[in-house]
């Protein structure tokens, strides 16, 4: 299951610093405003300690955890969607992630000015918020036009399908981002094929300098505020701190360093975890002597939909799963211990699939 998430923000805020620490690739950073004309693409491991403690009981040969795939958008700008500063080009490439990562400014610099001359998220985020409304409002009234030529011929589901585009529209126009509007799975269906901006999950981080790391500071406090009613998730990351710490070998001076600043783990990992549950998103794990593995699936997947995200085979040829719990293999140490204690069950085609669930798929095809 391939997921992507972009990291959107305006220009010189820390963006592909944050890129750099959490991919396997590294962009190029700079103090100039629209020094880059095209997207960062990397790769971000989902951190998962599970994978880890299983494999020191299995011993396979490798280990292969989730990756998500992160796009480092170049800086946005008052404009945007009308093709100012990098232009509209990169919100086409937006749109094609699951998730929005949206980076704010809330650390003060002299050395890097503000593109907007003064540091303040509330505005930076209200800025990019109304380029991506714009983007989606354009998207949206081409599609009214469209249905309305269908609808003309008597087709009652266009007539339908008008009344929801309107919603959505009037809502725009009110600078709400779509995800606020509340529709239902049926009525999401009709903007579905658009892939919105604006309907994307997002989470929004706090840049900060590496004395707010642990508890935030003014700003982080304004933006929350702005937030409350969203119920939109914060994340406060020093990027030039963890960027140090990523540039440090051992596991052991990453640890010493993160506890020096006061906090518990890298605060790319929270994020990484975090893009990981607003796609409503968990692992369930394979297990074996050439390798233990997590797949991603959606939750409230069935175990033959889960085995076809390891092979198509495997769902069309579904007969049954074996599966033992995390916690349980963690106490009795071995597949064969867990069937003697009652610990190892066999489920049919209906069972739900739980996060931390250790499978083996029975198929015939």
């Amino acid at each position: 299951m391939a997921l992507k998430c972009g990291i959107v923000g305006l220009t010189n805020i820390g963006k592909t610093t944050l890129f750099n620490c959490i991919s396997n690739t590294k962009g190029q950073t700079s103090n100039f405003a629209y020094s880059t004309n095209k997207s960062n693409i990397g790769q971000i491991i989902v951190p998962d300690k599970r994978l880890y403690e299983i494999d020191k009981l299995i011993k396979s040969v490798k280990i292969i955890p989730v990756t998500v795939e992160i796009v480092d958008i170049p800086g946005l700008a008052k404009g945007a969607s009308q093709g100012e500063g990098v232009g509209n080009k990169f919100l086409a490439d937006i749109q094609q992630t699951d998730a929005i990562i949206h980076v704010l400014r809330c650390f003060d610099d002299n050395n890097l000015p503000h593109v907007e001359g003064s540091v303040n998220p509330v505005r930076d985020r209200e800025i990019v918020d109304l380029e991506l409304q714009i983007r989606d409002l354009d998207l949206v009234e081409r599609k009214i036009t469209r249905m309305e030529k269908v609808a003309k011929s008597g087709d009652k589901e266009a007539r339908k399908n008008i009344e929801i585009l309107e919603r959505v529209k009037a809502h725009l126009e009110d600078f709400q981002s779509v995800r606020t509007l509340g529709l239902d799975p049926q009525e999401f269906q009709v903007i579905e094929d658009m892939f919105l901006l604006t309907a994307k999950p997002v989470i929004y981080v706090c840049n900060v300098d590496a004395d707010s790391a642990k508890s935030g500071n003014k700003y982080v406090d304004q933006l929350k505020d702005a937030l409350k009613d969203e119920k939109a998730e914060v994340l406060v990351i020093a990027g030039a701190l963890e960027a140090e710490i990523t540039e440090l070998e051992s596991e052991e001076d990453r640890l010493a360093f993160l506890e020096d600043a006061g906090l518990s783990e890298p605060g790319v990992d929270k994020l990484v975890r975090s893009a990981y549950d607003i796609l409503n998103l968990m692992s369930f794990f394979t297990a074996g002597p050439k390798e233990v593995r997590a797949w991603t699936i959606r939750k409230g997947m069935t175990a033959p939909q889960a085995a076809g995200v390891i092979h198509s085979d495997l769902e069309r040829g579904f007969i049954r799963a074996e599966v033992m719990k995390y916690n349980d293999f963690m106490q009795y140490k071995t597949e064969h211990a867990c069937r003697e204690a009652g610990k190892l069950f066999v489920e049919g085609k209906n069972y739900i699939v739980q996060d931390g669930d250790i499978m083996h798929i029975r198929f015939n095809v």
